[in-house]
């Protein structure tokens, strides 16, 4: 038996992978949630509280977006069967130049966290969509706490990893606004895969993730 767990996308709930199905006779699924940060919490410190409730062995570990950078963190910590990610980036090198740029002149400390009653603002940036769909995608955001939020852009921006680390499977679609695929190195691409693809592209994913993990 595979234990997999699935972290989610920035202030996203696990309820994006509702429709995520593994064969049950060989996998189980384990679902992460955010947590609020405590103050000016370091990333090595959030990531060694999220693994309290990493209680298998040996895991497989699944992130989307900054989830997938929470997961590298895990692995950094702890030994993993498989590392898998989705619409995310691998080192800051993959980072579009708008993120680039803003870590030089620290731009994201002026995004307006404390504004995110306004769904049309925090869903535009976690899931990069257009606003005709919000509606569609309120029900999987469950963090809208402007701690959480500075943290996790601040944490995002000066993410100081530099290199992939070795063996991770790196899933990205070609039509991801967030982080363009021409930034991206190493990966499958899913072709029209958006930001969200782990919620509209899910029949890909329930075909293909069980060899991926057990590749």
């Amino acid at each position: 038996m595979r234990h997999v767990y699935l972290m989610p996308g920035m202030a996203a709930s696990s309820l994006i992978f509702e429709n995520i199905q593994l064969p049950e006779n060989e996998f189980t699924l384990h679902y992460l949630e955010w947590m609020i940060p405590e103050k000016k919490e370091s990333l090595t410190s959030y990531v060694r509280r999220l693994l309290t409730l990493v209680t298998h062995e040996n895991p497989v570990l699944i992130g989307v977006s900054f989830g997938g950078i929470i997961v590298q963190e895990m692995a950094k910590q702890i030994t993993v069967d498989k590392l898998i990610l989705i619409s995310t980036v691998k080192s800051n090198k993959e980072f579009p130049r708008r993120m680039r740029f803003s870590r030089r002149l620290g731009l994201h400390k002026i995004f307006p966290t404390r504004l995110v009653e306004s769904f049309d603002v925090l869903s535009s940036y976690s899931f990069g969509i257009a606003s005709k769909k919000i509606e569609m995608y309120k029900k999987y955001l469950s963090v809208n706490s402007s701690i959480y939020l500075d943290w996790a852009l601040d944490t995002i921006i000066n993410w100081d990893q530099e290199e992939s680390l070795p063996g991770v499977i790196h899933i990205h679609g070609d039509a991801d606004p967030v982080f363009p695929i021409k930034y991206i190195n190493d990966c499958i691409v899913i072709p029209k895969g958006t930001h969200v693809m782990i919620v509209n592209r899910y029949r890909w994913f329930n075909e293909h993730l069980p060899a991926l993990i057990l590749s």
